[in-house]
């Protein structure tokens, strides 16, 4: 397997085990969870190095997500006092986690040289070189290996779990109702997601695994109302992110992971503007049809008004719609045009009638 081949596929794995996990956390109003955890892992990191005297990715991992699960409890502990929202406490706990593992790493690794791009970033253009072994066999890039387990893991928690996580999505206090411990199924959601930011630390780093996590699953929120098309939809905007920003990034000769994450906001702004369901495009173009409608609403309540008076012909010209309505002509010309074509309007000798489906529908205006 070539070295870019590698990367492509780490960068889909990454982000395809980000995003299914995402679509519940945006369901849960809880994005920002994945920020706290990706910056409070690094004590737990610390304290993996010390433990196992070294780097160690079963240790490392281990104690990243033990302060991942701290991070949580405190946020959740904070939350539950009544004082705090959920964001509040994330913006507590999180700084502080991270602080303390900033003073612990100049306290104990001064001397050890830390790439902070890397943490930042990632160093997915690395992974064919990080390999790993068992027994002394080079069993291939490590990079694949966990994210393929993060992928097959969070799939399979979907499966087995996702009535619970549905239910107590939306309605947790029916959850707790029919038997189902919303508490519980919360900490275990974290504790995946806290695993998951853990393996995508080294590929993408500890900002853009957040972009991973949420934007992809916010784009399907976007397009889709049924929980198992956002579910699926995440996954695959996700992919086609990871694929079209490895090759943009092949392009422009730019960071291969800022590139998957750029992909993944210009598909949350395409979906942001041509949603069919609430796209700015789409609100705007249902905006300007609810106005033509009651234009023209009003104009055959006007000339229904003008018959029931008794107005002589009960035709009305351009000029004196335009007078009555406060209308400029052009507005009047295009709202009789289009009266006339869904058939309310008739145009006389003396200007513009009611037709009998138009008197239909004032009667029908007159009985609401």
């Amino acid at each position: 397997m070539t070295p870019s081949m590698v990367i492509l596929l780490t960068g889909v794995l990454c982000a395809v085990a980000c995003s299914l996990l995402g679509t519940f956390l945006i369901l849960r109003r809880m994005a920002m969870m994945t920020d706290a955890i990706s910056h409070a892992i690094l004590p737990g990191l610390v304290a993996g190095y010390v433990i196992a005297g070294g780097s160690n990715l079963l240790v490392g991992a281990a104690g990243a997500a033990g302060a991942a699960m701290l991070t949580v409890t405190l946020v959740e502990a904070l939350r539950r006092t009544g004082r705090l929202d959920g964001g509040a406490s994330i913006g507590i706990v999180f700084p502080a986690m991270f602080a303390l593992g900033t003073v612990l790493v100049t306290r104990y690794f001064a001397g050890v040289h830390l790439d902070t791009d890397a943490i930042l970033y990632g160093n997915i253009e690395f992974a064919f070189f990080e390999r790993l072994y068992l027994g002394g066999h080079d069993l291939g890039p490590q990079s694949l290996w966990v994210m393929g387990g993060l992928v097959a893991g969070n799939l399979t928690f979907l499966l087995l779990f996702f009535k619970e996580l549905k239910l107590t999505s939306f309605d947790a206090g029916l959850a707790a109702a029919m038997g189902f411990s919303p508490l519980v199924l919360h900490y275990t959601l974290m504790l995946v997601l806290s695993f998951t930011t853990v393996g995508a630390f080294t590929a993408v780093g500890a900002i853009l695994v957040v972009a991973l996590v949420i934007v992809a699953a916010a784009t399907a929120y976007l397009l889709t109302e049924r929980l198992i098309a956002m579910v699926a939809g995440s996954a695959a905007i996700g992919a086609g992110s990871a694929i079209s920003g490895y090759w943009l990034a092949i392009r422009i000769d730019g960071s291969v992971a800022g590139a998957i994450v750029t992909m993944t906001g210009v598909c949350f702004g395409l979906a942001l503007l041509f949603s069919p369901s609430s796209g700015l495009v789409s609100r705007a173009r249902q905006h300007r049809q609810n106005r033509r409608r009651f234009t023209l609403d009003l104009l055959i309540a006007h000339l229904g008004s003008r018959e029931r008076s008794g107005q002589p012909g009960s035709g009305a010209t351009a000029a004196q719609l335009g007078a009555a309505l406060r209308w400029p002509a052009s507005q009047v010309r295009s709202t009789v045009a289009r009266g006339i074509a869904e058939g309310m309007l008739t145009q006389a000798e003396r200007g513009v009638r009611l037709s009998p489906t138009g008197r239909a529908a004032v009667d029908g205006m007159r009985r609401t």
